[in-house]
């Protein structure tokens, strides 16, 4: 059938458990979330310096 797969992670409960994670941390569990964190930091911290 198109369109059914079977993912094991989310058999097993640890896709779950790395999203409850994740929301109670404030730290991406993905490689792209943990980039896009760092780069707003240090975007975020440039802007600031100029700012004084």
């Amino acid at each position: 059938m198109k369109g059914l797969s079977f993912s094991l992670k989310r058999a097993v409960g640890i896709s779950g458990l790395k999203t409850k994670i994740a929301h109670k941390t404030g730290i991406p569990t993905t490689k792209q979330g943990l980039e896009r964190k760092i780069g707003q930091a240090v975007i975020s911290a440039i802007t600031r310096k100029k700012r004084k």
